[in-house]
This record gives C-alpha cells, sequence and structure tokens, in this order.
C-alpha cells in the first residue's frame, strides 16, 4: 500500500520532534500542518491538540516523528523518536528522517497488523509531496462544480483528490496563531514561525472600519425608508422613475453600499469574494466619476456642451424636415397614396415644429441643469452614463413619438389585413379558445371586408415607408443608448478585485494543482513537489461576475425580427417580467 504524505517546505529545515497534522483514510493520505520540538510534555501536546480540535473541527492528531540530522550527536535521537510511537498511538505510524549534509530523505510508515501490543509490524510505501503551507492556506480551490464544462471534467480527478488538503490546512488556521517567540509550553514549526504577519495600518483599518460601516449602515436605511415612503411615490412620479436609467442605477448602487456596509459578517469565501469585488467596484466607479467631474469643470466645459447642444438639436430637427419633405414627395420613384402622404408628413412636421419651440425655450436653462447634472458624476461613471442615456432619451423624444405613431398604424393595418384574410377563408379567431375556427358569412359581409382588404391593401405601401423609415431612426438610437448601457453593465458587473487576486497572486484562485518530481530513484521514496494551477482570467469572470441592475433585457434575433415586421413596439428599458404589447 501507498500512502501520500503532504509535508509543508517551511519544515523542511527544521528542529527534530513530532509530525502534527490530519489523516484522511479515504485518500490514504497524512497531511502533516506543523512540527513540535523537543523539549515537550506529550499532556501539554496532547491538550494543545485537543484545543485545536475543538476550534477548527479538524481532527489533528501526532502521525509520526521527525529527524533531522544535522550533527553526528544527534544519530541516538533517532532512537528516542522511534519511542514516541507507544506514547502517541496512530495507525499508521510516520517516520520521516532528513540525512545529515544530503538531500536524500528516508520515509517510513509502520502499522500494526492486529489490536495485540505484540502483533507483528508491516511497513508501507510513503510517497513524500512537498507543498508551499502559506499558498495553500491563503488560495481557494474551485470545485469542478463551479468551473465551466470544458474544464469541470479534466479536473475531478485532482480536485475532488486535493479537497481534503486545502481544507485541512484552510480550517487550522487556528495552529497557525503561536510562533517560536511565544512562552508556551509547546513550540512549533509552521509557515509563521518566524512570527505572526501584521500591519499597523491593516490593524488601524480594522478597527475604524466598525463605526464607519455602521454609520453608513444607518444612513442608507435612512435613505432606503425615505424613498420607500409614499409621499415619494405617486403615480406619475413612480411611473417616470420605473423609466428613466438613473433611477435603476441609483437604485442599484443603495444595493451595493448596502451589501458593502451591511452588520453580517460575510458567511463564507464566496461571500467575502462578492462583497471585495463590489467594495472596489464602487470605488473604481466613483474614482473615474470625480475624474470626469474634474474634466467638465476645467476650461468651463460645461458651457461649451450647452452652446454646442441647441445647434445639434437644430441640425437634427432640420435633417428631419428634409428627411419628410422627401417622403411626401416620390421618394426612390415609389407611388405613394398622395392624401395619405400628405396627411402624416404634415402631421410630423408639426410634431418637429413644436420640438424645436421646445428646445429653444429651454436653451437659457440648459448650461444650469448640465451643470447639476454633473454634479452626480460624484456617485460614479455609471450614475453619469444613465444620465447620458436619459439626455439622449429626451433629446430624442420625437423621434420615438414618429416611431410610436408609425407602428400603432403600421400595426393596425397588418392586423386588419390578418382578419379580413381569414374572413375571405371563412374562417376566424376565436378569442376564448384561442384558436381560428370555421364561419359562415353572408354576402354583405363578404362584400364590406373586400372593401375594406382593398383599402388596407392599398395603403399599405405608404405607411410601410414610414413605419421603416422611423423605425430606422429608432434602431439607431437604442444602439447608441446600448452601448451606453452596456458600459454600464461591465463597470457593475466587473469582479475587479478577482482579477487583480489572479493578475498579482495567482495562486489565490486556484483551478487545481501540477506535480514536479523531485527525486525518483528505485530504493528512495518518491518526493514530488505540489504547485498550484491558477484559474484562468475567462473562468475568473465567468465564476465571480456581479449581478448588474439587469433593467434592460435582451432580445433574440428572432423576436425581435417577428417585433419589428407585425409593428410591435421595441422598449429597451422594460423589465423581463413587464407585460408586452
Amino acid at each position: 500500500m501507498v500512502l501520500k504524505a503532504f509535508f509543508p517546505t517551511c519544515c523542511t529545515s527544521a528542529d527534530s520532534g513530532l509530525l502534527v497534522g490530519r489523516w484522511v483514510p479515504e485518500q490514504s493520505s497524512a497531511v502533516v500542518l506543523a512540527v513540535v520540538h523537543f523539549p515537550f510534555i506529550p499532556v501539554q501536546v496532547k491538550e494543545l491538540l485537543a484545543q485545536v480540535q475543538q476550534a477548527s473541527q479538524v481532527s489533528v492528531a501526532v502521525l509520526g516523528t521527525w529527524c533531522h540530522r544535522r550533527q553526528e550527536t544527534e544519530e541516538s535521537l533517532g532512537h528516542f523518536l522511534e519511542g514516541l510511537g507507544a506514547l502517541f498511538s496512530h495507525e499508521p505510524w510516520l517516520q520521516l528522517c532528513r540525512e545529515r549534509g544530503s538531500k536524500s530523505w528516508s520515509c517510513k510508515a509502520t502499522r500494526r497488523q492486529g489490536p495485540a501490543p505484540l502483533a507483528p509490524v508491516c511497513e508501507d510505501q510513503v510517497m513524500l509531496v512537498f507543498y508551499d503551507q502559506r499558498k495553500v492556506l491563503l488560495s481557494r480551490l474551485h470545485p469542478p462544480a463551479a468551473l465551466p464544462e470544458r474544464q469541470a471534467g479534466d479536473a475531478t480527478a485532482s480536485a475532488g483528490g486535493l479537497a481534503a488538503v486545502f481544507d485541512t490546512v484552510a480550517r487550522s488556521e487556528v495552529l497557525f496563531q503561536s510562533d517560536r517567540f511565544d512562552e508556551g509550553p509547546v513550540r512549533l514549526t509552521h509557515w509563521q514561525s518566524e512570527g505572526v504577519e501584521a500591519s499597523i495600518l491593516v490593524e488601524l483599518a480594522k478597527r475604524a472600519a466598525g463605526p464607519i460601516c455602521l454609520l453608513l449602515a444607518c444612513l442608507l436605511s435612512l435613505i432606503s425608508a425615505a424613498s420607500a415612503c409614499r409621499v415619494f411615490r405617486p403615480w406619475p412620479l413612480s411611473f417616470i422613475w420605473s423609466k428613466l436609467s438613473t433611477c435603476e442605477q441609483l437604485r442599484h448602487r443603495l444595493d451595493q453600499l448596502t451589501l458593502v456596509v451591511s452588520a453580517p459578517r460575510a458567511g463564507g469565501p464566496t461571500q467575502l469574494m462578492r462583497k471585495a469585488n463590489t467594495l472596489v467596484s464602487v470605488l473604481l466607479d466613483m474614482a473615474l466619476g470625480l475624474l470626469l467631474l474634474s474634466w467638465l469643470h476645467r476650461k468651463d466645459r460645461f458651457a461649451q456642451l450647452a452652446e454646442a447642444l441647441v445647434p445639434m438639436a437644430d441640425r437634427v430637427a432640420e435633417e428631419l424636415q428634409h428627411l419628410l419633405q422627401w417622403l411626401m414627395g416620390a421618394p426612390a420613384g415609389l407611388k405613394m397614396n398622395r392624401a395619405l402622404d400628405q396627411v402624416l408628413g404634415r402631421f410630423f412636421l408639426y410634431h418637429i415644429h413644436l420640438w424645436i419651440s421646445y428646445i429653444h425655450l429651454m436653451s437659457p436653462f440648459i448650461e444650469h441643469i448640465l451643470w447639476h447634472l454633473g454634479l452626480s458624476a460624484c456617485l460614479g461613471l455609471t450614475v453619469a452614463l444613465s444620465i447620458l442615456s436619459d439626455i439622449i432619451s429626451l433629446l430624442t423624444f420625437h423621434i420615438y413619438c414618429f416611431y410610436v405613431y408609425g407602428a400603432r398604424l403600421y400595426c393596425l393595418k397588418i392586423h386588419g389585413l390578418s382578419s379580413l384574410w381569414r374572413l375571405f377563408r371563412g374562417k376566424k379567431w376565436n378569442v376564448l379558445r384561442q384558436r381560428v375556427d370555421s364561419c359562415s358569412y353572408d354576402l354583405d359581409q363578404l362584400f364590406i371586408g373586400t372593401l375594406l382588404f382593398t383599402i388596407l391593401i392599398f395603403l399599405l405601401p405608404t405607411t410601410a415607408l414610414y413605419y421603416l423609415v422611423f423605425t430606422l431612426l429608432r434602431l439607431l438610437v437604442v444602439t447608441v443608448q446600448g452601448l451606453v448601457h452596456l458600459l454600464v453593465d461591465l463597470i457593475n458587473s466587473l469582479p475587479l478585485y478577482s482579477l487583480g487576486l489572479r493578475l498579482c497572486r495567482p495562486y489565490r484562485l486556484a483551478a487545481g494543482v501540477k506535480f514536479q518530481v523531485l527525486e525518483h530513484e528505485a530504493g528512495r521514496p518518491l518526493r514530488l513537489l505540489m504547485q498550484i494551477n491558477p484559474l484562468p482570467f475567462s473562468h475568473v469572470v465567468h465564476i465571480y461576475r456581479l449581478p448588474s441592475c439587469g433593467c434592460h433585457p435582451k432580445h433574440s434575433w428572432g423576436s425581435l425580427c417577428r417585433k419589428l415586421f407585425f409593428g410591435e413596439l421595441i422598449y429597451p428599458w422594460r423589465q423581463r417580467g413587464d407585460k408586452q404589447d
């Protein structure tokens, strides 16, 4: 039988003593956590292990002995270590020894073949695996279920056998709190034997984080209670706020801050990573917003934007007037219905006239409005981008009105033609059963249906042309807004903290391990070095991606084409659960 002994690299130069760790019978593995040095009292060692086991819920025990022969006078120490198996009974009993003045090791694992004290003893082969205890403690091994399907199959074997090793080291952090400078009765060697890592700035930040989070939590609770008050939620305001991207982003930012400053501590690595990713995302977003705000205030760019905004709106209105005049003629040589063409053209021209009047009426206040809206950039770049999306919606409101008018008129004619076509075939739509049934029509009904069908079929090209032109304009505006919201969702959902860990400390996010052969000679134990395989960047984004505000559903190409063909309205801001027209 071959046993695997995971030995920390920090203990290779430790003095002789006892091997403390955990035995994993399912994997036939021994995970060595520390080395207990002489002198020691066996009762005190057992009390220390009992305290560690009670605090960490890990069955820590003495696995065997460690002998580091540095001098010739220490050769007799090996015989003394062999007798410690009677005080600390464990099956199997490991005996690791490093020879003096060489890199060779000797490993033995003995077990008794019966319960009697004088039962014969057999030896098992030992495969020695070295691991970096600090990296294993700080890393998180991702199970195959958390990985994408292509890598899950490859990582099942490695992650399944090594999960116990990573879990043992992570849960035994209580054992690593004592170092060789402590005045306790038991001296240990582990990854923090040279002293516990600490930082004054980190400790001060931990002390100040509690009151600050408590104050922010109280402030956020007041804001949440005020926003939920009925005084601020009458029907028109609640309807408008549900359609504005800025309100959705502010609500999402409030949820992010509530998650960060919430009173309960992170219950696990996943929740801790989510809080860290959210905090870094909010800080970076606010830093980018402050940079944008400083850029706008420099050289009085608000006045420049206000001066360029009115001529731009006039230019758009002028181009729309030219487009309508072209449609009211003979566009592309098409024969249009003269009466309907003139009615629709003059109707849309009147709307453009109203829009120009509205823009010139608001022109004296545009600079002040932009200045006050620009102050919201201190809340984050995503808030500023959401305000930009709402400004685009307001400046192109006349295009949206044209699209709605054309889509409703076109949809009415399409539904009318489909109903009249069923009339010619002797069919009708059963509203109660939601199906097409047979029906008999008299002569008057067929005559009226024929007249209406002829009228609608000859008026359809004119309506379809207006609908096509304004739908293309509407899709252009939706595309620009979609790019803005894509950038907002990217900033909100990108796990920046996890990506920073993967870039600076790859071992913190482990996808698996690889083994390097250190020694493979006949008559000597096989020695391997365990190294951590970092998680790929694409998998880091896939696993730790943060939830976004999600106020813009994604239509498939099939549903989008169907909506456009039948004249159904496209609402990019509509929630997924809302009722569709």
